[in-house]
């Protein structure tokens, strides 16, 4: 499954930006845990913006795709925490002073260990867009190809 993400400002003040993401889980939650799963976009969030008086935030969203065994491939592959990113996703006004991390690629737990992300660099994107692509390679996990078996034959 696919599914293409861009939260955004919103009619509601509950359901803003990351709420979004938060409602959609809740009500399809289901529906990821099925298969191969890659949940990709600009959330428009980052863990150092969770309100903690709220009944959802950033890390609540990261918390539940976890659950259902779907995790962000930069932190996992980089060994970082949510909101220790180095490299932005973002330049609001594309102004280099103003460097966010908001867009990510969560994948499911096969693709987890064997696949990439990379962040655009802003001398090369930031003349097209105040957004950094992410480069995402998918590769299966060597067991689903049978390139690596374990054995229990003596």
């Amino acid at each position: 499954m696919l599914l293409a993400v861009w939260t955004r400002q919103a009619n509601s003040p509950t359901f803003r930006y990351i709420g979004q993401m938060w409602k959609y889980l809740k009500l399809h939650r289901a529906a990821l845990c099925h298969g191969s799963t890659l949940v990709l976009g600009d959330f428009n969030s980052n863990v150092r913006w969770d309100v903690w008086d709220h009944w959802w935030n950033h890390s609540d969203v990261v918390r539940e795709l976890e659950e259902i065994g779907i995790h962000s491939l930069y932190h996992r592959s980089k060994r970082i925490a949510q909101g220790a990113e180095s490299e932005p996703t973002f330049y609001m006004h594309r102004n280099l002073a103003k460097p966010y991390h908001i867009d990510y690629a969560f994948v499911s737990n096969q693709w987890l260990d064997s696949s990439t992300v990379e962040v655009g660099l802003a001398e090369n994107w930031i003349a097209h867009s105040d957004h950094m692509p992410l480069r995402v390679q998918l590769l299966p996990s060597p067991l689903e190809h049978g390139e690596a078996r374990l054995s229990t034959d003596g």
